[in-house]
């Protein structure tokens, strides 16, 4: 049974997401301050972390920023109040996966666990090559050769999921909702930008790929 903490200091809410994760097959462990919920993750290491962005004691930026410190690859989502000022490109580049404003229903947050969980848990303990780059999945890592090529969360997944998914033509739309796990808080053009940064990370030639391949009328293909 697949763990999740979930750290928030609003009792009711942390109650309901907690028995709505037990409904949904999941183990459900809970903290109500940030210090005691970032130990639980380090000591625990649940396969998700749920984070108010709020807390008493270390926020949720905070956390997301020492667990990634700490080597913890555990997929994080980030839960943020409606009207809360944030710069939601930054919690991904932090290393958080995905994040949900309150309030939100059950039947989209359990959407949302059930993306992050699948992409990040899918062959985990795979090393592949891409061309002349490595990438290891459990790691979180990406070399060619010796030199690390930096990549944002958001970046990281895309690949993972064109990995998880070889030589089979996947639609924008598809991408989107299965890497963000939503659609109506972003659109296609996401998909096509971050495509764009991998190939220049990837490929020999960006403008000549040969490994993410664009699929006219449809999509991309990824060719390892």
């Amino acid at each position: 049974m697949q763990s999740i903490l979930v750290i928030d200091d609003d009792d009711s809410l942390r109650d309901t997401v907690a028995l709505m994760l037990e409904n949904e097959g999941y183990r459900a462990v809970t903290a109500a301050e940030g210090r005691t919920g970032f130990e639980q993750a380090l000591t625990l290491r649940p396969d998700l972390v749920m984070v108010d962005l709020r807390l008493p004691g270390m926020s949720g930026v905070e956390i997301c920023k020492q667990l990634r410190a700490s080597n913890v690859s555990t997929p994080i989502i980030v839960l943020s109040a409606l009207g809360d000022e944030i710069d939601k490109v930054l919690l991904l580049e932090i290393g958080a996966d995905d994040y949900v404003v309150k309030p939100f229903g059950a039947r989209e947050l359990a959407a949302r666990v059930r993306a992050v969980l699948r992409r990040t848990s899918a062959e985990s303990c795979k090393v592949v090559h891409v061309g002349q780059v490595e990438v290891d999945i459990e790691r979180r890592i990406v070399k060619r050769g010796a030199e690390e090529v930096k990549f944002t969360p958001a970046e990281y997944n895309l690949l993972t999921f064109f990995i998880q998914h070889p030589d089979r033509p996947l639609t924008r739309d598809m991408i989107l909702n299965q890497v963000w796990g939503y659609s109506f808080m972003s659109n296609t053009r996401t998909v096509d930008a971050h495509v764009l940064k991998l190939r220049q990370k990837l490929e020999i030639d960006p403008n000549v790929p040969r490994h993410i391949l664009t699929v006219h009328g449809v999509g991309y293909r990824f060719l390892p």
